[in-house]
């Protein structure tokens, strides 16, 4: 990897940092800010929500601008705006201009997530270097999540809770300074543009996911009529863009390739299963008086950890082993993490959910890297900015699925343990079923090699 080529990929991991940084440590914030500002819990949900909601209905807008204008271009924009965003809420007087900014980092992030995904594409056109680039990109996931609940809390303790916007302020500046150097100008419009219709839907089935998942445990009929508004949007997007064929805003000829619809259905099945344990598992803790808040997160670090240290070494994995295996394998080895958790829900020992918790970083750390891998290297580079928005869409969707869902199964069990054991069974069984579905579908193309000639086909 060239000097050039290490500063690009600095820049594109400190954007993931700082936006997985941000989204962890405003959660520990939610309490001193509500005492701050006297809110309500109705407006400190939307401290929280309004990020969450914005970005998602974004994404593929997000996506379409990196390919259609540049993605370095969408990518700085996204930095910029995700910076000045985090000053606004850093320096917010009420909780009004709060969500304000709250809400202007989700534009940013739905910005530069797609963005960095598909530069990493487009510098890295050869797949054992974006192999090990990925896992590097991937292992800042890990470290985000490993580093956010300590330094998020250091932070509100001895600097109050408006440090948590300014810590990444800095970063921001920092990628943008390298990315302005080390990232050259791509861009593909190839008669696509666009398309206001297949915006609203788009959005409208985005944002219908994201009301859903949020009002899942507040207000039961509103997250129902949410996710029948996603679907029919979902539905009538997909036969305009069937319409639209190759211009379409999303072409959905993508999904011809079969690497594509593997890694879309394998992320989707990993974000299910881990999302319902990051919620439930310290629920359970906090609420049977195991731990506190700061210790149920410390608790979390060892699975974060075992990500981080796995993540860096998929590149290098995957020339011997192939991306398939690592992919689909990682997932299946979080799917037995849960079910781990699953059998051992009711046995008093920390050990054996630290057990299931390392399990499952572990196959975090081979998956995540060779999802993105897969799921990028199947499609053309003209693509990459639609292509890295679906991967995020599909990392949404099954989050959102498996919160709701695994949350719905556990609040009906009767016992917290009977509910632990049955959402995480689920979890582990939905899982390995995404893994093994994910491994058949690849083998026409992963193992034949012809993954490289539908991308340039498409």
């Amino acid at each position: 990897m060239s000097n050039r080529g290490e500063l690009a990929l600095a820049a594109l991991c400190m954007a993931v940092l700082i936006a997985q940084i941000d989204t962890a440590v405003v959660n520990l914030a939610v309490g001193p800010i509500a005492t701050y500002f006297r809110a309500s819990v109705a407006a400190m949900q939307w401290v929280v929500d309004s990020y969450n909601l914005v970005y998602a209905i974004l994404l593929l807008t997000g996506g379409l601008l990196a390919d259609l204008y540049g993605r370095k271009r969408v990518f700085m924009a996204g930095i910029a705006i995700f910076t000045v965003a985090s000053l606004l809420c850093g320096f917010s007087s009420n909780v009004a201009l709060l969500v304000a900014g709250r809400t202007l980092a989700g534009a940013g992030a739905a910005l530069m997530t797609p963005a960095s995904l598909a530069i990493l594409r487009v510098v890295w056109p050869d797949s054992k270097q974006r192999g090990r680039a990925l896992g590097i990109w991937a292992a800042c996931n890990g470290l985000a999540f490993a580093i956010a609940p300590t330094l998020g809390g250091l932070s509100i303790k001895w600097f109050g809770w408006r440090s948590i916007f300014f810590l990444v302020v800095p970063v921001g500046l920092l990628a943008l300074g390298l990315a302005i150097p080390a990232i050259a100008e791509s861009s593909s419009p190839e008669k696509r543009h666009f398309d206001p219709g297949a915006q609203v839907l788009g959005a409208l089935a985005l944002g219908g996911l994201a009301i859903a998942a949020i009002e899942t445990h507040h207000d039961r009929t509103a997250a129902l009529g949410a996710l029948i508004i996603a679907i029919l949007s979902l539905l009538l997007f997909i036969r305009i863009e069937t319409a639209k064929g190759p211009t379409a805003m999303v072409p959905l000829d993508m999904f011809r390739a079969p690497a594509f619809r593997g890694a879309i259905v394998a992320t989707a099945g990993m974000t299910f299963g881990m999302y319902g344990v990051l919620f439930l598992l310290p629920l359970i803790w906090q609420t049977q008086g195991t731990f506190s808040a700061t210790q149920a997160g410390l608790a979390l670090m060892p699975m974060a950890l075992v990500f981080l240290l796995m993540s860096p070494l998929t590149g290098k994995l995957a020339e011997k082993t192939g991306m398939r295996l690592l992919a689909c394998g990682g997932v299946a080895m979080i799917g037995c993490g849960l079910l781990l958790l699953g059998v051992t829900a009711e046995w008093t020992s920390l050990a054996y959910a630290e057990s299931g918790l390392l399990l499952a970083g572990a196959g975090m750390g081979l998956a995540t890297g060779p999802l993105m891998g897969m799921a990028m290297g199947a499609v053309s580079a003209a693509r990459s900015g639609t292509a890295s928005a679906l991967i995020n869409v599909a990392r949404i969707a099954g989050a959102t699925l498996g919160v709701a869902v695994l949350g719905a199964l556990f609040a009906s069990a009767g016992t917290p343990v009977a509910g632990l054991r049955f959402a995480m069974l689920l979890g582990g069984s939905i899982q390995i079923a995404c893994a093994a579905a994910a491994w058949h579908t690849t083998r026409p193309t992963i193992e034949s090699g012809k993954n490289q000639a539908t991308a340039d086909s498409t």
